[in-house]
C-alpha cells in the first residue's frame, strides 16, 4: 500500500499511521521520501546568511565556506533548513569519535547510568573497543556497554521523567561542539545562539525515535539543530496536530537539519534506520582522511587509526546524531523548583522507541 493511502485510513491519526508503514522492516515504497540529494517538487533552495560565518571560522569548526553549502526549504514547513553534508573531508570523523569516546564520560549522562553503577560506565570506550573491533557479524555476539548505548545528555541534562530541564543538573558544555553550532545557527541566521543543551541518540539498525515535540526548552525562539553521522535514516516532519501526515525525509551521514520558526514546534519522529544506500558498509564521506594542515585554532583533532577501526565498526549498523539546543533567552531564569533533583529518568516508548525496550521496564533503554 502507498505510504499516501495510508493516510486517509480511518483509527489511529495520520502520523502514527505513516510512522507504522515506514517503520516496517519491509517497507518497499520509498517513492514518497524526500531527498535533498535529488531535490524536486516540494523542495526548494533556503538562502544562507554567507557574511555571518568567516572561511576561517567555518575551517575551525570543520566545515566547507558557507557559500559552498546548498541549503534547502520544504514547502508548508517555514522555518525548516536541511543542509546536505557541508563537512570538510575527514572531519565528521572527529564528532563520531567525541561521541563514542569523550561525549559519554562523567560528568555527562547516559542512559546507563540508570540502571548500572557508577564504576561500571565511568570508561565506556575503554571497556568496548577491543570487543568492538573483534566483532563478526553474528547478531548473537554478546553486546558491548557502547552498543548499550542509547542516547547521552550534554550541559543543561534532560529530564526524561519530567520532561524538563532545571539549573541544579547541569554541566560544561562541550566546547568544540558549541562552536560547530555556533557556526551553522549564525549562517541560517542566529547569530547569537548559545548551545546550551544537547542530546544524543544512539541509533542501530532495530531503533527508532518516537513521535514527539520539542518543546521543553524554555526559549523557543532560537533554533534546534541536528547533526546526523553514520547509517541513513528517515525522518518525519508533521504539523502542529498529530492529525496532520507527516513529509517523510531521508538524512544521510553529515546532514544537518535546523528546525526554527513556525518548524521549531512540529511533530517529528525517526521510524527507520536505512543501510547506507550507497551499498558499502559505510558512506563514502566517511571513508575520506582528514587534511594533515589543520587551520589554528581548529576544533576538530585528528583520530588515531586504531580510534577510528573501533568507530567505523560501530558505525557498520548504527547511526548517531546529535541534536543542540539553546535552553534560556538572554538573561533569563529557571523558575523555581519543588520536589525534583532534576536528575535525568529514562524515555518513555513515546519519545525514544527500539524494538528491545517495549520489552523491558522504562529505564532499561
Amino acid at each position: 500500500m502507498a505510504a499516501g493511502a495510508l493516510t486517509r485510513e480511518g483509527g489511529e491519526d495520520a502520523f502514527r499511521r505513516l510512522f507504522r508503514f515506514y517503520r516496517q522492516r519491509d517497507a518497499s515504497d520509498l517513492r514518497g521520501v524526500v531527498d535533498f540529494s535529488a531535490p524536486g517538487g516540494q523542495v526548494f533552495r533556503s538562502q544562507l546568511s554567507i557574511s555571518s560565518v568567516s572561511d576561517q571560522d567555518a575551517y575551525r569548526a570543520g566545515l566547507q565556506p558557507v557559500s559552498q553549502w546548498k541549503a534547502y526549504g520544504l514547502n508548508g514547513y517555514p522555518g525548516f533548513i536541511f543542509i546536505p553534508n557541508p563537512f570538510l573531508p575527514g572531519c565528521q570523523r572527529h564528532w563520531v569519535k567525541q561521541c563514542l569516546k569523550l561525549y559519554p564520560e562523567k560528568p555527562n549522562v547516559c542512559n546507563l547510568d540508570l540502571h548500572m553503577a557508577p564504576e561500571k560506565t565511568t570508561d565506556l570506550w575503554g571497556q568496548s573497543k577491543e570487543q568492538l573491533r573483534r566483532k563478526g557479524s553474528s547478531k548473537w555476539e554478546p553486546r558491548s556497554l557502547l552498543e548499550k548505548l542509547r542516547w547521552v545528555t550534554l550541559g543543561y541534562h534532560y529530564n526524561w521523567d519530567t520532561k524538563k530541564y532545571s539549573a541544579n543538573h547541569h554541566t560544561p558544555f562541550p566546547s568544540d561542539l558549541a562552536f560547530l553550532s555556533e557556526q551553522v545557527a549564525a549562517a541560517c541566521g542566529f547569530r547569537g545562539f548559545q548551545a546550551q543543551a544537547g542530546i544524543l541518540n544512539y541509533y542501530h539498525f532495530d531503533s527508532s525515535l518516537g513521535i514527539h515535540v520539542d518543546e521543553s526548552e524554555l526559549d523557543h525562539s532560537r533554533p534546534l539543530l541536528s547533526f546526523s553521522f553514520g547509517q541513513s535514516s528517515i525522518f518525519l516532519l508533521g504539523g502542529l496536530k498529530r492529525e496532520e501526515a507527516p513529509t517523510a525525509m531521508f538524512m544521510h551521514s553529515g546532514d544537518i537539519m535546523v528546525m526554527s520558526g513556525f518548524s521549531r514546534l512540529l511533530y517529528h519522529a525517526v521510524p527507520r534506520v536505512l543501510p547506507n544506500p550507497e551499498g558499502t558498509a559505510l558512506p563514502s564521506c566517511l571513508d575520506q582522511p582528514l587534511s594533515s594542515d589543520l587551520p589554528v585554532g581548529s576544533v576538530i583533532e585528528h583520530s588515531s587509526d586504531e580510534d577510528w577501526q573501533v568507530c567505523a565498526k560501530y558505525l557498520q549498523s548504527s547511526r548517531i546524531n546529535m541534536t543542540v539546543r539553546q535552553v534560556l533567552a538572554e538573561g533569563q531564569k529557571f523558575p523555581e523548583e519543588s520536589g525534583t533533583d532534576g536528575k535525568g529518568q529514562a524515555p518513555s516508548e513515546d519519545s525514544y522507541e527500539n524494538s528491545k525496550a517495549k520489552r523491558h521496564k522504562p529505564n532499561t533503554v
